[in-house]
C-alpha cells in the first residue's frame, strides 16, 4: 500500500504531494487536471513505466528532470528519477538501494482499468495479447524480459526483411522461434487459469446463466510451436520480404470468448460486452493476488461512469480488500457505490 506520493516534474504536476487513505481514493477534478497522470505515477513508482508513454515524455514541458517520493505503509520508500536531458535515462532508489531496473521481486502489483479496457472484447487483437502478457509480466519471474527480448527480435527481423536480406535471416528465424515457444506456452496455461474461472464469475455479474468460454488461438501445437514456426518462418520467407514484415509467431495470434459456442465479439451486447471485460479485470486481480501474496493496487481511470449501477456494485465488491485510485469528474457518483467512506483528493486545472 502507498501512503504518500509527491510528484515533481512528472506530466503536468510541477510539485505535487498527496497522502492517501487504505482504502478507496477518488482523484477528482476537470479534465486536463492531471487525474490520469498521477495514476499513470503511481503505475511507474509500482512497476516502473507508464502503461501509454515513453519514460521521457514524462517530464514536464521544458525541464531536463522529473522525481517521484512513495512512501509505503510497511515504512520503506521508492523513489523513480526520470532524466531528460542533458543524457536520457532512469533509475529507482529503494530503500538507500540504487537500482536500474526493477526486477520481478521488486514490482508491487497493479492492476489498471481505463477506458480503453473497455474495448477488450472488440478492439484490436493487440488489447487482448498486452492483456495476458501484463499478467505474466507480475506473475512470472523472467517473462518482462522474455517479451522484451522477443519484440526486439521481431524488429530486427522485420529490419532485415525490409531489405531483403534472405541470406541473414536464419539464425533470426531461429531464435525468434525460441523465444515464442516459451510466450506462447506461459499464454496457454495462463488462458486455461481464465478459462476454468470465466463461467462461473461471469454468469455472478450477469446474473444469468451463459455459458462463456475463453480459448487460446495458437497457430500451432504449444509441444510442438518452436519447429512448426520455424518451418513456417523458412516457408513463407519470400512472402515476408514483399509485406516487409513477420506474419506468423505470438505477435500475430489472439484469445477468443464465446457464449454456448457463438463468437461473444460478433454476438455480445453492450451490457454482455462490459460484464465480460470487468470479469477479466477482476480474474487478473485475483491471480496477481494469488501469485504475489499481497493485495494488487487498483487503478481505474475515469470507467465507474461507464458502468451501470448494477456492474459498478459488482466490481466495488472486488475492491473492499484493496487500495483503489479512481479518477473521475464526479465524486458524487463514486461515493455512491461504497459504503465505506473514501478519501476525495481534489485537483484543478493548473
Amino acid at each position: 500500500m502507498i501512503t504518500s506520493l509527491r510528484l515533481q516534474h512528472f506530466r503536468s504536476h510541477q510539485d505535487a504531494a498527496f497522502e492517501f487513505a487504505p482504502g478507496v481514493n477518488i482523484v477528482v477534478g476537470p479534465n486536463a487536471s492531471g487525474k490520469t497522470s498521477l495514476l499513470e505515477a503511481l503505475l511507474v513508482v509500482a512497476r516502473g513505466g507508464s502503461y501509454r508513454a515513453a519514460d521521457q515524455e514524462l517530464v514536464e514541458h521544458e525541464q531536463p528532470w522529473a522525481r517521484l517520493d512513495a512512501q509505503l505503509d510497511s515504512g520503506k520508500v521508492r523513489i523513480v528519477k526520470l532524466i531528460k536531458e542533458p543524457k536520457p535515462g532512469k533509475s529507482f532508489d529503494l530503500d538507500g538501494k540504487p537500482l536500474r531496473r526493477l526486477g520481478h521481486e521488486q514490482l508491487l502489483p497493479v492492476v489498471l482499468f481505463e477506458p480503453n479496457h473497455l474495448q477488450l472484447l472488440h478492439g484490436a487483437p493487440q488489447l487482448r495479447r498486452d492483456y495476458l502478457d501484463d499478467i505474466l509480466e507480475q506473475t512470472i519471474s523472467g517473462y518482462g524480459r522474455l517479451r522484451r527480448d522477443y519484440a526486439r527480435t521481431l524488429r530486427q527481423r522485420n529490419a532485415l526483411l525490409k531489405t531483403g536480406a534472405s541470406g541473414q535471416l536464419f539464425p533470426w528465424n531461429i531464435r525468434l522461434s525460441e523465444l515464442a515457444g516459451q510466450i506462447v506456452r506461459n499464454r496457454q496455461e495462463l488462458c486455461q487459469q481464465l478459462a476454468g474461472r470465466l463461467p462461473e464469475l461471469y454468469d455472478t455479474l450477469a446474473q444469468t446463466s451463459a455459458s462463456a468460454h475463453l480459448q487460446y488461438a495458437a497457430r500451432f501445437p504449444g509441444d510442438q510451436y518452436e519447429s512448426a514456426l520455424l518451418r513456417k518462418l523458412e516457408a513463407d520467407q519470400a512472402l515476408d520480404i514483399a509485406r516487409g514484415f513477420t506474419g506468423a509467431g505470438p505477435h500475430r495470434e489472439d484469445f477468443a470468448i464465446s457464449f454456448a459456442g457463438r463468437d461473444a465479439a460478433l454476438t455480445a451486447s453492450r451490457g454482455e460486452t462490459r460484464t465480460l471485460v470487468l470479469a477479466l479485470k477482476i480474474l487478473e486481480l485475483e491471480l496477481l493476488e494469488e501469485a504475489t501474496g499481497q493485495p494488487p493496487l487498483l487503478l481505474l481511470d475515469d470507467v465507474f461512469s461507464e458502468l451501470d449501477g448494477a456492474r459498478r456494485h459488482a466490481l466495488t465488491a472486488y475492491l473492499a480488500q484493496h487500495q483503489a485510485f479512481i479518477t473521475t469528474t464526479d465524486a458524487d457518483l463514486v461515493q455512491k457505490a461504497f459504503a465505506t467512506a473514501a478519501r476525495v483528493l481534489p485537483l484543478s486545472k493548473s
